[in-house]
């Protein structure tokens, strides 16, 4: 296909104009007209980048791309020598951020509900964009047997916070750095909130307001719907598709 065939094909999949988003959504850096392979990972990192140009992808398309609000708009450094690499070998950057984590087939929470068995998983609408996102366990869990079974889909240690030992099974999550989206999850009376990120303040929070937290990893909830993706244009366009996962702990 051609990148204005995907471009256009990706604008109106993941809805892109319904979000207010810190990057822009879509294509960022332009290369080759023709698409026939693309790579898929969480952020747009010289490693991922080397990888896609070692697969000689036409396409790269990244949860985490470039150009957030904020940081600097020269392009020096780390970042000159990422887009150049992407120039230099003619391949297309593509980022999807808030449109990648709310889609309600493939997005990160809808993945991160499908992998943790979560039934009844449904967003939040009119909160925070609809991207967080309740539903709950076919039987209750421990906090133990819980946390061993996040550790196991997610490949990571989760770290848990709360004085609680109450059982676990209405659960409502965001992925990435949403830890301060704590609160919405106290006010729909879940027993647990799950997201990426965690920060000082969140550990009194889900004391004090007895909720079980789950820092789970930012990379970590992320993965599943930048790959989802990439399956999903795959198996559409017959076109070749490797996710690739760059290590990272955070």
């Amino acid at each position: 296909m051609t990148r204005s065939e995907l471009t256009q094909y990706l604008t109106q999949f993941l809805h892109v104009s319904d979000y207010k988003d810190y990057a822009p959504n879509g294509l960022q850096v332009e290369g080759c007209n023709e698409i026939a392979t693309i790579v898929t990972g969480v952020t747009a990192c010289q490693a991922l980048i080397d990888r896609a140009v070692a697969l000689n992808a036409d396409a790269l398309l990244v949860h985490h791309g470039f150009f957030w609000k904020g940081e600097s708009e020269v392009i020096t450094g780390m970042k000159h020598r990422r887009i150049k690499a992407l120039i230099n070998h003619d391949i297309n950057l593509y980022g999807y951020h808030l449109p990648l984590d709310g889609h309600p087939m493939l997005g990160n929470n809808a993945e991160l509900a499908r992998e943790l068995a979560i039934i009844d998983a449904e967003s939040i609408e009119g909160v925070a964009q609809g991207l967080v996102w309740q539903g709950r366990l076919d039987v209750p869990m421990s906090v133990t047997a819980f946390q061993t079974k996040l550790n196991h889909v997610l490949g990571r240690e989760a770290l848990h916070l709360g004085d609680t030992n109450k059982p676990i099974q209405h659960l409502a999550w965001c992925s990435g750095g949403a830890q301060d989206y704590i609160d919405i999850a106290v006010d729909l009376g879940v027993d647990a909130f799950i997201s990426g990120e965690v920060s000082e303040r969140t550990f009194h929070s889900a004391v004090e307001q007895d909720i079980h937290y789950f820092a789970a990893g930012h990379h970590a909830t992320e993965r599943f719907g930048i790959k989802a993706l990439g399956e999903h244009l795959a198996q559409k366009f017959e076109l070749t598709h490797h996710f690739v996962d760059i290590d990272n702990p955070v």
